[in-house]
């Protein structure tokens, strides 16, 4: 497998996706490219591409260290830049009238950013055996809906506020948390967490946003 796999790409998912959403979209394309249910010639080099990606981010520790290679990596070259030469000097810029366009950049029809419901769909697989999601059994007193995915599973969302508002923060901002967003808001102000600028009825940031 060549070195210059990102498997962030092969997986297709954002690098800050959630470890549950490149689950989902490995097993997604495991199932799109496996060679027994593929047609197609290209199959068996796109699954052993997928296999290779999910070996090297599929676990949270080698995901860590992966993601931690990756910025010494950028680090080093940021510090020792090559120098130019005379063939890789830069070319004098190129008058308006000639000057080259990028050509789009090919983004395949199955790509997902991490932050749709396309592709990181939850099923009874992805949770633990005795029905839970990693978080275990609902600690109790339950109020609100209750989630059938994710690491919460089988807890509502009272008692995932309880125990970790930053997940609501999360779930509040991600395309899987639309259909909660009323319960969402009304939690995250009960907790101090959100409130309204003057004049203005919504205090929200999208995913992941730089301020």
């Amino acid at each position: 497998m060549p070195d210059a796999l990102d498997p962030y790409k092969t997986l297709q998912v954002d690098p800050e996706a959630e470890d549950e959403v490149i689950q989902a979209a490995y097993r997604r394309l495991a199932r799109k490219y496996h060679p027994d249910l593929a047609e197609t010639p290209e199959a068996a080099a796109r699954m052993a591409a997928i296999n290779a990606a999910w070996e090297m981010i599929g676990e949270p520790a080698a995901r860590s260290a992966y993601d931690r290679a990756k910025t010494v990596e950028r680090t080093a070259a940021a510090a020792n830049p090559a120098p130019p030469t005379s063939a890789t000097a830069a070319p004098r810029p190129a008058t308006p009238a000639t000057a080259p366009t990028a050509p789009p950049e090919v983004v395949s029809r199955d790509w997902t950013s991490g932050r749709s419901t396309q592709g990181s769909g939850y099923d009874e697989s992805m949770r633990a055996p005795e029905g839970h999601g990693a978080a275990g059994p609902p600690p109790g007193r339950p109020s609100g809906t209750v989630l059938n995915f994710g690491r919460y599973a089988g807890w509502s969302l009272g008692e995932v506020a309880r125990h970790d508002i930053e997940y609501i923060e999360w779930l509040d901002r991600a395309p899987i948390g639309r259909n909660y967003r009323s319960e969402l808001d009304g939690l995250l102000r009960s907790t101090g967490r959100r409130r309204s600028a003057e004049g203005d009825a919504t205090d929200r940031r999208g995913l992941y946003r730089r301020r």
